[in-house]
């Protein structure tokens, strides 16, 4: 028996956090198709989990950084070269401790912190045009309040 498609848009459901200390901001460089590129802790949405919750979780295995998020800065709609569609819920944060011992995730070569300029600059090392767009709004004082992403139980 063939199943029918299902004809309805599926995107992929990712959280990104911009943290922010001292006028830099913090990255991760990643290895992807064997190209160094530099994205914000990101990462998706796990099962049963929050918006929030995925934030924190995601820049904490990314970064080993523990931060707290202070504003949602918004959400952004993707489609990558290949065709996968991205739903990108991006929220502000600040640090507050490091544990250098963690280990990253896989896939991970580093932490980094980059002032505005620099992470501007990368261009082709970013690994979509969400990475800037996102930090650009931040710098443009987008941010709403956490609120506004509400999970219903």
């Amino acid at each position: 028996m063939n199943a029918v498609p299902d004809p309805r848009w599926a995107p992929h459901a990712t959280v990104a956090t911009v943290v922010v200390d001292g006028g830099r901001v913090l990255l991760v460089e990643e290895t992807i198709d064997g190209r160094a590129v530099l994205n914000q802790p990101a990462g998706h949405l796990e099962p049963g989990e929050s918006l929030a919750a995925a934030a924190l979780r995601e820049t904490c295995e990314e970064t080993g950084w523990t931060v707290e998020l202070t504003a949602f800065i918004g959400c952004y709609q993707w489609t990558a070269p290949d065709g996968t569609a991205f739903l990108r819920f991006c929220y502000a944060a600040r640090p507050l401790s490091h544990d250098a011992t963690q280990p990253l995730d896989a896939g991970i070569d580093r932490a980094l912190w980059l002032d505005p300029a620099e992470l501007q600059a990368a261009g082709e090392r970013l690994r979509s045009p969400l990475v800037w767009q996102v930090v650009a709004d931040y710098l443009a004082g987008q941010r709403f309040p956490l609120h506004l992403v509400r999970e219903i139980a």
